[in-house]
């Protein structure tokens, strides 16, 4: 996999270039210290990660993130973790909160490879085939899936893409995340994000910023917050 740096601080971009030495299969192609100068190479160069700042002079990591190729994969670096969501809203695939711990870092690559692979896969001819009371045919890399509402944990959207999380699998298709949400039960799935529906049977706790999904944190988008917590929290939370 190869990927770039984007990062005006020296020993940040340093750091990262020691952590992608030790990684297999990732292939570092370029440090920059501005987006203007990493753009450039994008229209040249098969990027498949972008290790990307958020806090730089010029063009800041979420204007650029929002601007490089489909299948360029972002993970933020950036030492302020206010910024989280924001970064989830421009549909980054990870947040690491500097310094960056080699294991927190290994984490994120482990999860780029995973989703370089489904981006790779034949999902052109992806969509919803079908929708029942209980289930939902999902066309993916040449097969229909039958996904059963119950066993949707939640449901992700990456670029032009969105991934179905199950407990045992997960099924990318083309489709934005609007078009998947319009089609299910709006008691069951509700979108918190702009990247992000979630099951809420399968919901474990949540906090004013985060939804913890069994062991998945998702983060509440600010636009989707009050609805979340004004329409759906507070009329099902018990009142003494």
């Amino acid at each position: 996999m190869t990927c770039i740096i984007v990062d005006d601080e020296p020993l940040a971009r340093e750091g990262l270039q020691l952590l992608i030495a030790a990684t297999k299969d990732l292939d570092l192609l370029a440090g920059f210290s501005n987006a203007a100068a990493a753009s450039k190479l994008l229209l040249t160069d098969r990027v498949d990660l972008l290790f990307l700042d958020i806090q730089m002079p010029g063009i800041n990591g979420i204007e650029f993130a929002r601007t490089v190729p489909t299948k360029t994969l972002v993970i933020f670096t950036t030492a302020f973790t206010e910024y989280a969501i924001d970064s989830y809203e421009v549909e980054a695939i990870d947040y690491l909160v500097k310094p960056i711990k080699p294991e927190r870092f290994q984490r994120a690559v482990a999860k780029a490879f995973s989703y370089q692979q489904l981006l790779h896969a034949d999902t052109a001819a992806g969509n919803i085939e079908s929708v029942s009371d209980d289930y939902i045919f999902i066309k993916s890399e040449r097969k229909v899936f039958k996904v059963q509402f119950k066993d949707i944990l939640f449901i992700e959207g990456l670029k032009d893409y969105v991934i179905v999380h199950t407990e045992d699998q997960r099924i990318i298709t083309a489709m934005n995340i609007k078009t998947i949400h319009d089609q299910l039960p709006r008691g069951i799935f509700v979108r918190i994000s702009k990247s992000y529906v979630i099951n809420v049977q399968h919901i474990a706790s949540f906090d004013n910023n985060t939804v913890f999904v069994r062991k998945f944190e998702i983060p509440i988008g600010s636009a989707y917050r009050a609805y979340f917590f004004d329409e759906f929290v507070a009329k099902r939370i018990l009142s003494r």
